[in-house]
């Protein structure tokens, strides 16, 4: 009898136990200061078992065709303090045409540092299962123009992609200022495609260094403003500027104490092949703990 009634005590803890984490899960976030860059990464890596959500979209307009707005879902998980590990899933919308899905990529990135240096390198790869429709731009290289997004929707998705891409992101912080500069190394799986190149570089700061006595989402320390300068360097067969493109973008990152944080970035093009405007925002809630959670949800009880 006693030993039936030690059980059921058991069960209804362990329930209660599993419904405050749930709750918690969806409640609890911790603040983290995250950077403005939409395109350019910096050192700063994931906590380990936090999980981010994001949510991001690139409006695009088309000299040549119809205007588009692009987006992806990220999940961006903190494996270990030097690993964090990303799937996206993209899609876009070609006004007067079709909506499309365009694949997913599945991004991981190493700090090869364990302590904090000058200058801090991060080894980035990442696997794309694109088709020729994808437009969230998330990065420039070889010769990528916008000439390559007009066609229809029905001409691009024909196209499929599995490529390799390859940054070595090095990144310093100095007084509050953050830089940043990620060359770019992308290779199709087709043999017959060539290695190509592309760089981002990003300069950023928060409004106020010192935190503010009490949480608020106005503070100065909150805002964080940056800009961005991002583009294609050719290929092995022809490297350089000829026939590229290249953006300078503004942005700017508000970091909620909720644990949202808010991003926006206009992105204007440099020369004729460019889009002339890239106007890209986004939305991302970390979720503190994450995968302590979940193995207190599913791991096994004594």
């Amino acid at each position: 009898m006693a030993s039936s009634m030690k059980r059921r005590v058991w069960h209804v803890a362990s329930r209660r136990s599993r419904i405050a984490a749930l709750v918690f899960l969806f409640t609890g976030a911790c603040f983290a200061q995250e950077s403005p860059y939409i395109v350019t990464y910096d050192h700063h890596m994931e906590e380990p078992g936090s999980l981010d959500i994001e949510y991001f979209s690139t409006f695009g307009t088309q000299p040549e065709g119809n205007d588009f707005h692009a987006f992806w879902l990220e999940l961006e998980y903190g494996a270990k303090a030097w690993w964090t590990t990303e799937f996206y899933l993209d899609g876009q919308t070609t006004f007067h045409d079709s909506t499309v899905y365009t694949g997913f990529r599945w991004e991981n990135r190493i700090q090869l540092l364990r302590a904090q240096h000058i200058i801090n390198p991060v080894f980035y790869f990442e696997y794309e299962n694109i088709s020729g429709a994808d437009k969230i731009i998330k990065e420039v290289e070889g010769h990528d123009v916008a000439a390559g997004n007009a066609p229809p929707n029905a001409v691009l998705r024909e196209e499929h992609k599995h490529e390799l891409e390859f940054k070595l992101i090095l990144s310093s912080n100095y007084h509050g200022w953050n830089f940043a500069v990620n060359p770019i190394f992308t290779k199709d799986l087709s043999p017959s495609e060539p290695w190509e190149f592309g760089y981002a570089a990003g300069v950023s700061r928060p409004l106020a260094l010192r935190a503010s006595p009490r949480p608020c989402s106005f503070c100065r320390e909150n805002f964080i403003l940056g800009l961005e300068i991002y583009g294609g360097l050719g290929d092995v067969e022809s490297f350089g500027l000829h026939e590229t493109s290249h953006y300078l973008a503004p942005c700017l990152a508000w970091n909620l104490p909720s644990g949202w944080t808010l991003r926006v970035s206009p992105g204007f093009g440099l020369n004729s092949n460019s889009h002339g405007l890239l106007l890209r925002w986004g939305v991302a809630y970390e979720i503190s703990s994450f995968g302590e959670i979940v193995r207190g949800l599913f791991g096994k009880h004594p």
